[in-house]
């Protein structure tokens, strides 16, 4: 099992959860986060200071899935997120040890 972690634009999220509901993956963790990378952020002016806002709107979404579903899974957000400009975003992809459902005691690709 794999967790796989996309950070993506805001925007996007919608047209994510579609494509991965056509992929038959349901469980995910959607969170608002705010990052800096490439894209560097804005100037605006508080109280007549011009002041640099690096930290940008993002969505950070979590997945586990079993080893045969990431690569397929990192094509579709790739192809979903993708803008082209600065600021699409990026997935990481961590080893899973264990999961237990919680309610069943289920262990592992079945918990999921």
């Amino acid at each position: 099992m794999k967790k796989v972690t996309a950070v993506i634009r805001p925007e996007k999220l919608e047209e994510l959860k579609d494509a991965l509901n056509e992929m038959g993956i349901h469980g995910m963790t959607v969170y608002e986060v705010q990052g800096c990378g490439t894209q560097r952020g804005w100037k605006e002016y508080v109280r007549g200071n011009e002041v640099m806002l690096n930290m940008v709107p993002k969505v950070k979404v979590e997945l586990v899935v079993g080893d045969v579903q990431v690569e397929p899974l990192i094509k579709r957000i790739c192809v979903v997120a993708r803008t082209g400009e600065v600021g699409d975003g990026k997935i990481f992809v961590y080893p899973v040890d264990e999961c237990v459902r919680i309610r069943t005691g289920e262990r592992g690709e079945a918990a999921v």
